[in-house]
């Protein structure tokens, strides 16, 4: 709760009690029941410094009673906000610490790449998934998943003719040269 709020929470309970008090002060007058003097300033002087006492004790047993519950939850509260606050500073050190050795390792793998390219001129890496190669460490964490994969039989059929001639020249990239005509 912010401070103003508090400030004027206080300030009401303040007005509340010496309002209650001086209810209080006036009933006893007007009831006769305590000192009741024929001098109305003995009797206004009297009664002020009987509110004064009774709001010094209701004070005392604010301080004594309430305050300190207050404080115990403020400082409860302080502390559960320093652990959580605590526990996201761990937390970001870690995810931090994981991405920067995530990197190193990709960055090793593309060193050793580089340098098996180096001396292999012309040539794919291994990790590209040439067969002999020693593979990378992604394509190693594949190969473990692959291991635990379902394994099946497939049935392989002759791949169907959509309507090319096989005698039609193709051009470099496989597809039909189209500036012959089909005959059917």
């Amino acid at each position: 709760m912010p401070q103003s709020n508090e400030a004027e929470i206080r300030l009401m309970g303040l007005i509340i009690s010496q309002s209650a008090l001086v209810g209080l002060a006036i009933g006893l007058f007007d009831a006769g029941m305590w000192l009741n003097n024929d001098d109305a300033w003995v009797n206004g002087f009297t009664y002020a410094m009987a509110a004064f006492f009774v709001q010094g004790v209701a004070y005392y047993v604010f301080k004594m009673f309430f305050e300190q519950n207050m404080q115990e939850r403020v400082a409860a509260t302080n502390m559960e906000r320093e652990r959580q606050y605590r526990f996201r500073s761990m937390q970001n050190t870690f995810d931090n610490r994981r991405a920067e050795m995530e990197l190193r390792m990709q960055e090793a793998q593309l060193e050793r790449e580089l340098r098996w390219m180096e001396a292999n001129p012309g040539q794919m890496p291994p990790s590209w998934g040439v067969q002999g190669g020693a593979p990378s460490l992604v394509s190693q964490y594949d190969t473990a998943q692959m291991a635990n994969a379902p394994k099946h039989a497939a049935e392989v059929n002759q791949p169907v003719n959509l309507g090319v001639k096989e005698d039609v020249p193709l051009k470099k990239d496989g597809t039909p040269d189209k500036r012959y005509k089909n005959d059917e």
